[in-house]
């Protein structure tokens, strides 16, 4: 079931023009008024871009936390413990906006762990949201983690991890997002997790409804790498809300100790999770001499996203380690400008 296919323009601009043009007791003048209103809609709708870019906040965790490389084990206690702390580089989340607006971005998307203690923040919201509209720059979507497994086995700690993300729907609404990213994580056979992930999601899905928010999944490791588990999961949720946010390079299902045992096909990936898609996810760690990513061809995947008919915000996600956090995500813009003119 294809869900991000666009209205066709042409029978938009029909009914915008019929809805002007056809009603009744209209003054010459007003009907002037209203044509050129037409006209300033159609001008619009025809330059608009088919993709834009934005930027993702994790592009720039390291010179937020102020490491080279991260501990998990230790990252994950501390931001249980005293979330703030881990807040230790050079730039602050709150300048995030600006940062974002100095890349030529006019779009960003956050991370909620940079903002951990502040879910329930309103003054802090606020004084964002102030940022967000000096620098000109809209909140796309907030990627969440570390608030529970929506396809937990048991029931009530399922539960309990949808409501974690209440908070953040409310923050995401607040910020004028369209979307909060979640894992579809649990344990259990594939079987098993796709079941309570389509509670979980189902259930996280009806409240991200009421306040006009999607829930997007993205591949990010475990079954959800599985563009066929995945996709799967969609088509049983079956809500217009609940979707994917399909990312370039999180295909790994398994991970070993010399990395990954067990990679799904990131080209067949990303066509079954592009139907259910509210937003992509351009994950770029190295580059050639001719500024390609490496590891994914971005011409070939982003030829699939046109043709899945997803139109919107594509999110530049560095992770690499050759250039600098600031050199890569000019890299990857780079190289997703060239890739929208070729296609």
């Amino acid at each position: 079931m294809k869900r991000n296919k666009s209205f066709p323009q042409n029978i938009v601009l029909m009914s915008i023009t019929a809805i002007f043009l056809l009603s009744t007791n209209i003054s010459c003048k007003n009907a002037g008024k209203k044509a050129a209103e037409v006209e300033e809609v159609a001008t619009e709708m025809e330059t608009t871009p088919d993709f834009q870019i934005s930027l993702a906040q994790w592009s720039l965790h390291k010179t937020f936390f102020g490491v080279e490389s991260m501990d998990w084990a230790a990252f994950a206690k501390t931001l249980m413990e005293s979330p703030d702390d881990l807040l230790q580089g050079t730039i602050d989340p709150m300048d995030f906006p600006a940062i974002a607006a100095d890349y030529g971005v006019n779009s960003i998307e956050l991370v909620n762990t940079f903002y951990y203690s502040k879910a329930d923040d309103t003054a802090y919201w606020t004084e964002f949201k102030k940022k967000c509209d000096e620098a000109g720059v809209t909140v796309g979507l907030i990627m969440c983690d570390a608030l529970g497994n929506l396809g937990d086995a048991d029931p009530e700690a399922r539960k309990a991890a949808v409501e974690n993300h209440h908070k953040w729907v409310d923050v995401a609404q607040f910020l004028g997002a369209h979307s909060i990213r979640v894992n579809a994580a649990g344990g259990g056979t594939a079987e098993e997790v796709a079941e309570n992930a389509v509670d979980g999601l189902s259930s996280l899905g009806a409240y991200g409804a009421s306040k006009g928010i999607n829930i997007i999944v993205e591949n990010h490791g475990g079954h959800s790498s599985d563009g066929t588990w995945l996709s799967g999961v969609m088509a049983k949720v079956d809500m217009d809300n609940v979707g994917t946010l399909p990312d370039f390079g999180n295909f790994c299902i398994e991970q070993g100790p010399d990395g990954c045992t067990n990679e799904y096909d990131r080209y067949k990936g990303i066509a079954e999770l592009m139907p259910y898609a509210k937003g992509v996810s351009a994950k770029s760690n190295a580059f050639d001499a001719a500024g390609n990513e490496v590891s994914s061809d971005f011409l070939r995947i982003m030829k699939i996203v046109k043709e899945s008919g997803f139109k919107g915000y594509v999110g530049i996600e560095y992770e690499g380690t050759e250039l600098s956090e600031d050199e890569g995500i000019k890299a990857t813009k780079a190289l997703l400008e060239k890739v929208f003119k070729e296609l």
